[in-house]
């Protein structure tokens, strides 16, 4: 079958079923963690504000959920892969929820640590949501079109990331009381949401799906181990692939308001964020969509490529700190940034049958690398400058690059 397949069987299973629906319910999730992930970003540069702590330690706040990732991505692989993809999605859902309303006692403790507890729990039910839901869109229509719906999905994952900062920025930064008080506000209207919506996947039928219709369920009865994964070279390099482009979103998106304030004094916190929300997350959204697009006509792995090469240049560009030339090379970033996970996330867990559960826990454990880049960029800006400090999604992206011009097969 030819990669241009119309939107009708995008959608299409092997015996005629239609995935639609499921396919929507599915994407809300995509949403919903990337609106959590953004208002990383915002609660970043508050607590360097409230608490008048250094950047390298505010970092924590990244290192707190990525770290959760860590912990719980092999937990979660085996979740799925014995009580199915809709259970575990909808145990995701419930300790996400738990994780958002932790933040109400956490601003009444008013220390930097009840937070960063929230924060982990908070991952631990986003890992679960990520390792079910980015393998699911890949098998919910023809195995051709799997990168395609994925990106896809995550162009929704796009949409939280814009109102993420515009909402977060909103609620925390312009309030006029307390700024701890502040920061429950955001999270237990998300908290609010995620129950709802696992209640309606409760109520929900999802299609089960098996051997039969896609190449990645396989045998259920399989005893094979983690390290049956060592065989396929791709899985492994698109592991490190995605630890290096976490670690590379997450540091631009870390200290964006930080870089963007440092150019222009002037701007403040808010004016900031609306700026990443409208801008950078916007571009990101995009990029998605046009992404996603694209890939009817252009092998995904050509275009992340392509992708990664243009940000090695942009990053250039920000580390040189020419002003607003450098700030638009930042927003930029965030268009070809935006293919990214996605792409190496469908690539990585092709081919690997019976043992996809297992790859997609691996893989999104890989999102470690948001846990540690930020704090190392944080020192660097400390001891000499922001726009030093984006040499190391630099050279990130010079890692992404090489995996997509890999000819490694699973």
């Amino acid at each position: 079958m030819k990669d241009n397949i119309n939107s009708t069987s995008l959608f299409r299973g092997k015996q005629g079923q239609n995935y639609l629906f499921p396919f929507i319910l599915v994407t809300s999730l995509f949403f919903l963690w990337g609106f959590a992930h953004a208002l990383l970003d915002v609660l970043n540069a508050h607590f360097q504000e409230i608490l008048q702590i250094s950047k390298a330690r505010s970092a924590l706040v990244q290192f707190a959920l990525y770290g959760g990732y860590f912990v719980m991505g092999i937990p979660a692989g085996l979740i799925i892969k014995k009580y199915g993809y809709k259970r575990g999605i909808i145990f995701g859902l419930f300790v996400f929820a738990i994780g958002a309303f932790l933040f109400y006692p956490a601003t009444l403790i008013k220390t930097f640590y009840p937070f960063l507890i929230a924060l982990f729990v908070i991952a631990c039910g986003l890992t679960c949501l990520e390792t079910a839901a980015n393998p699911y869109t890949t098998v919910l229509g023809p195995s051709q079109s799997g990168a395609r719906r994925i990106n896809l999905a995550q162009s929704f994952n796009g949409l939280g990331w814009i109102l993420g900062p515009l909402v977060g920025g909103l609620l925390i930064f312009s309030n006029d009381g307390d700024p701890f008080a502040a920061l429950a506000k955001p999270y237990v209207g998300i908290g609010i949401v995620v129950l709802l919506i696992a209640v309606l996947f409760v109520r929900t039928p999802l299609p089960q799906i098996s051997a039969e219709d896609s190449d990645v369920s396989g045998d259920q009865n399989s005893k094979s181990r983690y390290r049956d994964l060592l065989k396929h070279p791709l899985f492994i390099f698109a592991v490190v692939a995605q630890f290096f482009y976490v670690a590379g979103q997450t540091g631009i998106g870390s200290f964006f308001i930080n870089y963007v304030i440092e150019v222009r004094p002037d701007i403040s916190h808010l004016e900031a964020s609306q700026i990443l929300a409208f801008g950078g997350m916007g571009m990101f959204m995009i990029g998605r969509i046009s992404g996603s697009y694209m890939m009817k006509y252009f092998n995904p792995k050509k275009l992340l490529s392509i992708y990664a090469f243009i940000n090695i240049l942009l990053m250039v560009m920000v580390v040189m700190g020419l002003g607003m030339t450098s700030v638009v090379c930042l927003f930029a970033s965030y268009f070809f940034m935006s293919i990214m996970y996605p792409t190496i996330f469908a690539v990585g867990i092709s081919g690997l049958k019976e043992n996809t559960e297992k790859g997609s826990s691996l893989i999104v454990m890989a999102v470690a690398g948001g846990a540690v880049v930020p704090m190392l960029m944080g020192r660097i800006a400390d001891v000499w400058s922001m726009a030093v400090g984006f040499l190391v999604p630099l050279v990130c992206f010079i890692v992404i690059l090489i995996f997509g011009l890999s000819k490694l097969k699973n």
